[in-house]
């Protein structure tokens, strides 16, 4: 019997868990390097998730000790919360729009800029990454619809003769949602577009060559059986960051409209959240809410990375 085959009749014969320690014990410098963000991964990301879940089936205060009460707080979220479902309306009508939309500019906008000079590319990446980690964007479009007669809309408005008195945006249920969307559009071209362009400056260029032998024709045909193959680990990694920052989008009502917003019209889930664990202390019923936008952000993670998984095919 070979040397291989003998291997193979080893593994075999050993459980699951027996293999996975064995690999583990002759690969364990690799696994000791890798300890501290296992480490920290654990005990501030799943530990909390996990903290969270169990908190939820209780009333907590963060005085009294917890008092488990099953899924009363999911029944009250759902049938006796009506902000609740207010929040959950808002929050997939912006995830809706925004996710899909900041993640088609961004690679298209990348894509635009991978044509450019090295040196102009870096200048073009500079303008439109810095709107996404400026706060003065806010001070911008605050002044922009500013409720008076000094904001810039209102005046370009009533010197066109489109309006008679001015248009107080943000205290208006009408243009809350489309404004709020809108900034959050402006500033989205954040961490992904980033990824997206160094996934594009990643792509082997011999592969462009033996698509054209292949028959590729064109640049579309380029993109999709070339480009975005090649660079799928990065078109993940930025829908995940756009999902995430779709489905948390307070601080721009926030900035913008205050808090709450005028009859809660742009009220989120986030904004639920807040408003029971850090100003009410109801831990149990805001770790209820978690809960709930976890599983949804989950689901949407994974109905990405099936639709991603089918590009090129």
């Amino acid at each position: 019997m070979s040397k291989t085959a003998t291997k193979a009749v080893s593994r075999k014969d050993m459980t699951r868990a027996q293999w996975t320690w064995k690999e583990m014990k002759k690969n364990w410098v690799g696994y000791a390097m890798i300890a501290p963000f296992i480490i920290v991964f654990i005990m501030f990301t799943v530990a909390p998730v996990l903290v969270s879940i169990v908190v939820s089936f209780t009333d907590f205060n963060m005085l009294q000790v917890p008092n488990f009460v099953g899924v009363d707080n999911y029944i009250r979220l759902f049938l006796d919360d009506d902000i609740f479902l207010i929040a959950i309306k808002n929050t997939f009508i912006f995830a809706g729009i925004v996710g899909p939309s900041s993640y088609l500019m961004s690679y298209m906008v990348a894509w635009f800029i991978n044509e450019l000079e090295p040196k102009i590319r870096a200048l073009v990446t500079l303008i439109f990454y810095a709107p996404s980690i400026s706060g003065g964007i806010y001070t911008i479009f605050g002044t922009l619809f500013s409720g008076d007669a000094y904001g810039w809309a209102n005046a370009w408005l009533k010197q066109l003769g489109f309006i008679t008195e001015e248009i107080n945006w943000f205290e208006d249920a009408d243009y809350v949602m489309p404004l709020c969307i809108m900034v959050s559009l402006w500033c989205s071209l954040g961490t992904a577009f980033l990824s997206f362009i160094a996934g594009l400056q990643g792509v082997d260029r011999s592969l462009y060559e033996a698509g054209a032998v292949d028959g590729v024709r064109n640049r579309w045909q380029e993109l999709w059986y070339i480009t975005l193959p090649s660079m799928k680990p990065q078109l993940m990694f930025g829908a995940i960051m756009s999902i995430t920052s779709s489905f948390g989008y307070g601080s721009i009502v926030d900035a913008l409209c205050g808090n709450p917003s005028v009859d809660y019209c742009a009220w989120t889930i986030t904004h639920h959240l807040n408003d029971y664990g850090g100003s009410r202390y109801e831990i149990g019923y805001s770790s209820a809410i978690a809960v709930i936008l976890f599983g949804i952000m989950i689901g949407a993670n994974k109905l990405v990375k099936n639709l991603i998984s089918k590009v090129g095919k």
